[in-house]
């Protein structure tokens, strides 16, 4: 004779080791919390999309940069992005303005010493600086702006920066009885000269800093150390 085989009803209440093997239910205190979205400020929204905005526009520059991808990296929806600086042109304005008052406060902040060809190696020592902790940065300064900049250009940055050294170049003309009122040529030329250089070395990343300061350097101390007060010109093109 067959044993009657034991069935578990919907009605039935679980007893002794099948309580045990069942999951408690949760109850209403029990249930997991979702992590709470810590809410940015307003002032932490801002920086956060100049942050991604900064990144992509050194990367991919101002044409390829959309305020769709902007507003993707931040994970909020673009009415956000045109709410803090208006569109894209707006917040690249920003980006710029920013990095132009870094690069000339290090420059300007750095001329300390007395002696002239020191002022020299600081103000190089100043621009590669920049480039090496403000690489994103120095890549969006030396891209041509495709839109008008109340605060300038990088060129007109570049004219910033040598207005400091013009005074330097001004002193040093005296000295030697060359006409001070040459120094703005001459400052802005080397100022150009240390720009170009940092562009190129941006990329190259050779030699180290201090080497390519020091090369610069020579090159424009002992230039002026051997400097004509009247050049004159050898070919035959006078004018």
């Amino acid at each position: 004779m067959m044993e009657p085989v034991a069935t578990d009803s919907s009605t039935s209440r679980p007893t002794g080791s099948a309580r045990a093997d069942k999951a408690p239910r949760n109850s209403n205190n029990d249930k997991p919390r979702r992590a709470r979205r810590t809410r940015m400020t307003g002032a932490e929204r801002r920086e956060q999309l100049l942050d991604i905005g900064r990144t992509l526009f050194a990367a991919k520059g101002f044409e390829g940069t959309s305020v769709e991808e902007i507003a993707a990296k931040a994970g909020v929806s673009k009415p956000v992005v045109y709410e803090h600086f208006g569109g894209k042109e707006g917040l690249y304005a920003v980006v710029v303005d920013r990095e132009m008052r870094q690069l000339l406060g290090m420059v300007t902040g750095s001329l300390t010493a007395g002696h002239p060809r020191e002022l020299c190696e600081q103000a190089a020592f100043a621009l590669l600086d920049y480039i090496e902790e403000y690489t994103d940065g120095f890549r969006i300064l030396v891209r041509d702006s495709p839109i008008p900049q109340s605060t300038g250009s990088f060129a007109s940055l570049i004219s910033d920066i040598a207005t400091q050294v013009e005074d330097i170049l001004g002193q040093e003309f005296k000295t030697r009885g060359f006409d001070p009122k040459l120094a703005p040529l001459y400052a802005q030329a080397l100022v150009g000269s240390v720009a170009l250089t940092g562009q190129w070395w941006l990329d190259v990343r050779k030699p180290k800093k201090a080497e390519v300061a020091a090369h610069l350097v020579n090159l424009a101390w002992h230039g002026l150390d051997g400097l004509e007060p009247k050049p004159r010109l050898i070919g035959h093109r006078k004018a």
